[in-house]
């Protein structure tokens, strides 16, 4: 074997153009020799997981924008319609109640906007939202509102006039604004709303049209309950058998250091807290109430709570449903199409008669609407009345020491601490004013419980069966139908 030919180098393999110019460019030829092979067992769970999830997401989110353009396309030549310019747009009234358990009170609120709101303007519908912080304050809103209505058709209250309002401005009478709200409409978004409402309509048309204070009302009774009083001091014997007494903290001068503490003592009959009495031919509810303005129902469940965390992950997959469900309700308001109120009278069965024999389901109609939602509450709802009566025991407890620091302090009787000398503790003004606070909450989130609590049916009266309306779906083919996968 010839020794030179074991010796020659081995000639390289030819490089391509392209390789070549990469390599000038300064990429490490180790990368260019790499060869692609399969991912790992692990890059492959990792990629196939994150690509299934991706295009869930990606399909529903382009699924909600098609049914939302599709609605809209639907409804948009009702604001391409040229209007006179003294003319107002249709307009409705959006209540969302608190949801019971959650700190977030407008959760209904965001629901109409993000799913329903689109529609309405695409359909030149204006709208006005009504939110209730805390349970039923939405009852207590239309209740006052319903009670000013019926004290403006008794005469007792002026209704509007031209001549209260600025030289120009556009004038409606009262019969004009009537027929307005006829032509709009009330949304109710979700089961706890619906029962709000309810109430303050039964309200309104039922209870004296007086006005009242309630914060005046309740501080009277509040007065009477003896809370604030000083206790009575023990006669000393010389004064009993000299038949003496001291005098009353009531007879005696007042002070000018405790003037600022000074109040009024409750009397035995406390003032009415109305403006004035109404006649009873006046005050006394309506035979027939007249019609109101038609009612569209928006289904919506709030997930809270830790048990309920599968259901928000398929809630955030599943949007389109949402989609659909609100963009067929805003639909409904749009064209107009209303159907009488359905109310049916409940089972004469009561809940609980036997053991044995479990109660049958009764339907009441739409008084039944969106009644699964219930289903949902957290359990903890349930010790609501407990947790505000234990709240109550507890602040009163430590009120009794409360107040007599404060009038300690006030009367001068002791020196102040070091530690109240840096924290000042409240006065008995401050003490009033913080109990009233406390019990006007504590009554608040009670008689809201007590409204939308969920063994409480929705309130109902007969005089409503021909004043009330609800949004149905248009007599329209074209009306795109729910998918079923």
């Amino acid at each position: 074997m010839n020794t030179q030919d074991a010796k020659s180098p081995v000639t390289p393999p030819r490089k391509s153009g392209i390789r070549a110019a990469l390599e000038y460019t300064g990429i490490p030829p180790s990368w260019l020799d790499k060869r692609p092979r399969l991912p790992s067992r692990n890059w492959l769970i990792f990629l196939s997981v994150t690509s299934s999830i991706t295009g869930l997401y990606i399909y529903d989110r382009r699924q909600c924008r098609r049914i939302k353009q599709e609605y809209i396309e639907k409804v948009k030549y009702l604001s391409e319609q040229t209007a006179d310019h003294l003319s107002w747009p249709r307009k409705v009234t959006v209540y969302g109640a608190k949801w019971p358990g959650d700190e977030d009170y407008d959760q209904a609120i965001k629901y109409f906007r993000k799913y329903v709101k689109p529609i309405l303007v695409a359909g030149a519908v204006d709208y006005d939202m009504v939110v209730g912080k805390r349970s039923g304050e939405v009852t207590r809103r239309i209740a006052e509102e319903i009670k000013a209505r019926r004290r403006v058709d008794a005469g007792l209250d002026p209704s509007p006039s031209q001549e209260q309002l600025p030289p120009g401005y556009p004038f409606r009478p009262v019969s004009e604004l009537r027929q307005k709200e006829l032509e709009g409409g009330i949304v109710i978004i979700g089961r706890p709303t619906f029962k709000e409402y309810m109430a303050g309509l039964k309200r309104g048309w039922t209870e004296s049209m007086e006005k009242v204070d309630e914060d005046e009302r309740l501080a009277q009774e509040l007065e009477m309950d003896g809370r604030f009083d000083e206790p009575e001091e023990p006669l000393e014997v010389g004064e009993v058998l000299s038949g003496t007494e001291k005098p009353s903290s009531s007879a005696l001068p007042p002070s000018p250091v405790l003037s600022h503490l000074q109040y009024r003592l409750p009397s035995s009959q406390p003032k009415s807290a109305s403006s004035s009495p109404i006649p009873e031919s006046l005050n006394s509810p309506p035979a027939v109430i007249p019609v109101l303005p038609p009612i569209l129902f928006v289904t919506f469940t709030n997930y809270i709570g830790f048990k309920q965390i599968p259901l928000m992950i398929w809630d955030f997959f599943n949007q389109r449903y949402k989609v659909r469900s609100g963009a067929e309700a805003g639909y409904r308001l749009v064209m107009n199409s209303t159907r009488p109120f359905n109310a049916l009278e409940p089972s004469s069965q009561p809940l609980f008669s036997d053991v044995t024999t479990p109660p049958t389901s009764s339907s009441r109609g739409d008084l039944d609407f969106d009644k699964e939602a219930e289903s949902y509450y957290r359990s903890s709802l349930s010790s609501i009345p407990d947790d505000i009566e234990k709240a109550r025991k507890k602040y009163y407890d430590e009120l009794v020491g409360k107040l007599a620091t404060a009038r300690a302090l006030a009367r001068g009787t002791r020196e102040p601490t070091k530690e109240e000398i840096e924290n000042p503790p409240s006065t008995e003004v401050e003490l009033r004013a913080d109990r009233m606070k406390k019990e006007k909450r504590w009554r608040g989130d009670l008689e809201g419980w007590n409204i939308v609590r969920p063994d409480k049916e929705v309130e109902w009266d007969e005089r409503f069966r021909n004043a009330l309306r609800v949004f149905d779906d248009p007599p329209d083919t074209d009306l795109p139908t729910v998918p079923t996968t």
